[in-house]
């Protein structure tokens, strides 16, 4: 009777045994089966994720744009240098620049940028005196010089969403651009005043980082710094007659935070390929 009951708790004890493995097995064969599943599947995935989700621009989206800058000059913006006496200078320079772009590529456009600029300058009166020990003093007063320039630029920006969504981004530009313009130079210390006029033209290849956010779904709000580039420059002058009295040129490479130089811009995405994405 006992061997008989032992029996009967052994085959009680493997039948209960083999049914828990059974229900167990599927469970751990699924999760191995996706964790023996090849790495890279599992990372394209996640780029694909990402690439949606940073895009800031879309390969197919025109967009147009202007950027402005005013900045002034004043003789409280000299109160350091002070061999200067009797200083009084205003200056104001404005810069207006139209473009439009295309992305050739998601987050790479090409473009080209057209450019006026205005500067006028006014030197009421200026003194230098480096002391009695040099006996070297100079006085400089009633002069004007006034500036027109136009440009043309041809440009490549390379964005970098900061979020999920591409509404805030960073970008790299670099413009290859020529600028030709005319100035007047007018001297009424005198009894008689004296006019000279100069004609220059100006190649530069510049360096502009900057910074964008999207303010409406299809309008961007666009900041950029000035870095410096390589540049030529020729300038030939005339006098009131029109005949030639001079002329230079100059070339320098220089990269550095040009503070006047700063542009605040805006930006008009003509086709919103960006809430297309978000609905798909």
């Amino acid at each position: 009777m006992r061997k008989t009951t032992l029996l009967l708790l052994t085959a009680l004890f493997a039948s209960t045994t083999l049914v828990a493995q059974e229900a167990v097995t599927p469970a751990l064969s699924a999760a191995a089966l996706e964790l023996t599943q090849p790495a890279k599947q599992r990372v394209q995935k996640l780029d694909r994720q990402l690439k949606t989700g940073n895009t800031f621009g879309y390969k197919g989206e025109f967009l147009v744009g202007l950027t402005a800058s005013y900045g002034t000059l004043s003789s409280e913006d000299s109160d350091f240098m002070v061999y200067l006496d009797n200083m009084d200078i205003e200056g104001a320079l404005t810069t207006v620049k139209p473009f439009f772009g295309y992305f050739y590529r998601d987050n790479r456009l090409i473009g080209l940028r057209l450019g006026y600029q205005y500067l006028d300058g006014n030197l009421g009166s200026l003194g230098l005196n480096l002391g009695e020990q040099n006996d070297i003093s100079l006085n400089i007063s009633g002069m004007q010089f006034i500036s027109h320039s136009y440009s043309v630029a041809a440009f490549h920006r390379a964005y970098v969403a900061l979020d999920p969504h591409g509404q805030f981004g960073l970008f790299a530009e670099i413009e290859g651009s020529m600028q030709m313009g005319r100035g007047e130079f007018i001297n009424t210390s005198g009894e008689t005043p004296k006019y000279t006029e100069s004609k220059n033209m100006k190649f530069k290849v510049g360096f502009n980082p900057g910074m964008a956010a999207y303010i409406f779904p299809s309008v961007c709000a666009t900041l950029s710094i000035g870095l410096g580039g390589v540049q030529y420059t020729s300038v030939t002058q005339y006098d009131e007659a029109g005949n030639k009295i001079g002329s230079r040129t100059a070339s320098k490479m220089r990269f550095r935070l040009n503070i006047a130089d700063i542009n605040f811009g805006m930006t008009f995405h003509l086709w919103n390929k960006k809430k297309m994405a978000t609905k798909m």
